[in-house]
C-alpha cells in the first residue's frame, strides 16, 4: 500500500479522526502512533461500532477505544510469511513495523488475493408494503417507486448495492407489483439479476423468506425497501461471518427527550429530579443478515415479522447479534421523513 501514511493517527487525536481515516482509505484501519511513529494500537470499524454500543462519544481520545495488542508483521519477513499470517488470522490488512516497532508500511490482503472480499451474497429488498403512511401519494404509486430526487427510492437502494459489488437480488412484491416489475425488469439495466417473490397475501417483514429458493447457500442481506443509508455492507458481512452469527440485525441509536420534569422517588420520598432529560436506545434499523438455515426455517405462505423470527432464534439459543449503524440512515416510510429525504436529495 503506497499511501499507508494516511492511516497514521497520533495518540492525542480523537475517535472522530479515526473514523475519517477508516472511511477514506483502502486499508480501513487507523494506526495509533506516538510522536516517533511507534505503533501503540489499531482502530478498525469494529472498534468504532463497539464504542457506539458502549455509549462512547466521537470526541473521546482515540487511544481510549483502540486495540492495544494489535496484529502486525515485520519489514524483514518474507511475503510468504506475511501472506500465511494474514490467512491464519483472517485480516484484511497488517501494519508493517521495523525493529523499533515503528510503522514503515501497510500490507493489504487484497494485494495477495484478488478475490478477497468479492461477494456473491444475495440481497432481498422488501418492496411489497401498502405505504399507508404516505397516502395519498401511494394511492396510485407503490412506495418503492416514489421519487426522492431524480430516482425512485428502490432504485437508490439498488444502486447502492450494485456500486458495492452485489449482483443477485430478490424483490418481494405485492401492492402494484406490476409497476415495480415493469420499471426494473430483470435487472440487466443495472448489471444485476432481479428475481421477484410474489406475496399473494400480507406476509409481514420476514414472511417473504419462505418464498426464497431452498438453493441459497450463503448468508442473505435483507433490507426494507423504504430505507436510505450509506451502511458499508461489506463491513456488515465481515462482522456477521467473523462472529459466527446465525442472524444479525442492524441497529441505530435513537435519542428522545421527555418534555416534562422526571421525578425519581422511593417510599414516597423524592430521590432525584431531572428537568426534561434525554435518553437513548438502540432500535431496529430494518437491515439484516440471515444464514440459509434461518431462511429454511420460515414456512411458506405464513405471516412472520422479523422481530418474531429473531425471537425464535434467541429462544433456540442461536447466536443472534446486533450491528450498530454509524453511517447515514433514514426511514422514509413516514410523510415527514419522506419530505426531508426529498429536500435533501434535491
Amino acid at each position: 500500500m503506497d499511501n499507508w501514511k494516511m492511516c497514521l493517527l497520533l495518540e492525542t487525536e480523537k475517535v472522530v479522526d479515526a473514523v475519517k481515516i477508516i472511511d477514506s482509505t483502502d486499508a480501513r484501519i487507523a494506526l495509533v502512533v506516538d510522536a516517533k511513529g511507534g505503533l501503540k494500537g489499531t482502530i478498525t470499524d469494529y472498534d468504532i461500532r463497539q464504542a457506539i454500543l458502549q455509549g462512547r462519544g466521537m470526541g473521546e481520545l482515540a487511544k481510549e477505544i483502540m486495540n492495544a495488542t494489535p496484529q502486525y508483521c515485520l519489514e524483514y519477513e518474507s511475503k510468504q510469511v506475511v501472506w500465511g499470517k494474514m490467512q491464519k488470522i483472517n485480516v484484511r490488512q497488517l501494519p508493517i513495523l521495523d525493529r523499533n516497532f515503528c510503522v514503515t508500511g501497510m500490507q493489504l490482503r487484497a494485494e495477495f488475493d484478488n478475490n478477497f472480499h468479492k461477494r456473491t451474497n444475495p440481497v432481498l429488498l422488501m418492496a411489497g408494503g401498502l405505504g399507508t403512511r404516505l397516502r395519498p401519494l401511494t394511492d396510485t404509486c407503490p412506495k418503492p417507486l416514489l421519487h426522492v430526487g431524480s430516482k425512485p427510492i428502490l432504485e437508490i437502494i439498488l444502486d447502492s448495492f450494485v456500486e458495492a459489488g452485489f449482483k443477485d437480488f430478490y424483490f418481494s412484491v405485492n401492492y402494484r407489483a406490476e409497476m415495480i416489475e415493469n420499471y426494473f425488469g430483470d435487472g440487466s439495466k443495472w448489471g444485476a439479476t432481479i428475481h421477484y417473490l410474489h406475496e399473494k397475501k400480507r406476509l409481514g417483514t420476514a414472511g417473504a423468506l419462505g418464498l426464497l429458493p431452498k438453493s441459497i447457500q450463503e448468508p442473505l442481506i435483507v433490507m426494507n425497501g423504504d430505507i436510505l443509508t450509506k451502511v458499508d455492507f461489506h463491513q456488515l458481512l465481515d462482522f456477521h461471518y467473523s462472529h459466527n452469527s446465525i442472524a444479525t440485525m442492524c441497529v441505530r441509536e435513537y435519542k428522545y427527550q421527555v418534555p416534562y420534569g422526571v421525578v425519581k422517588f422511593r417510599n414516597w420520598e423524592i430521590q432525584e429530579l431531572k428537568e426534561k432529560p434525554s435518553y437513548s436506545e438502540f432500535v431496529n434499523a430494518g437491515i439484516y443478515v440471515v444464514n440459509p438455515e434461518v431462511i429454511q426455517s420460515v414456512k411458506t405462505d405464513t405471516y412472520l415479522d422479523m422481530p418474531d423470527l429473531f425471537t425464535e432464534n434467541i429462544e433456540r439459543k442461536n447466536k443472534t447479534l446486533v450491528f450498530p449503524i454509524r453511517e447515514y440512515w433514514m426511514d422514509v416510510g413516514r410523510m415527514e421523513d419522506f419530505e426531508k429525504a426529498r429536500e435533501m436529495f434535491s
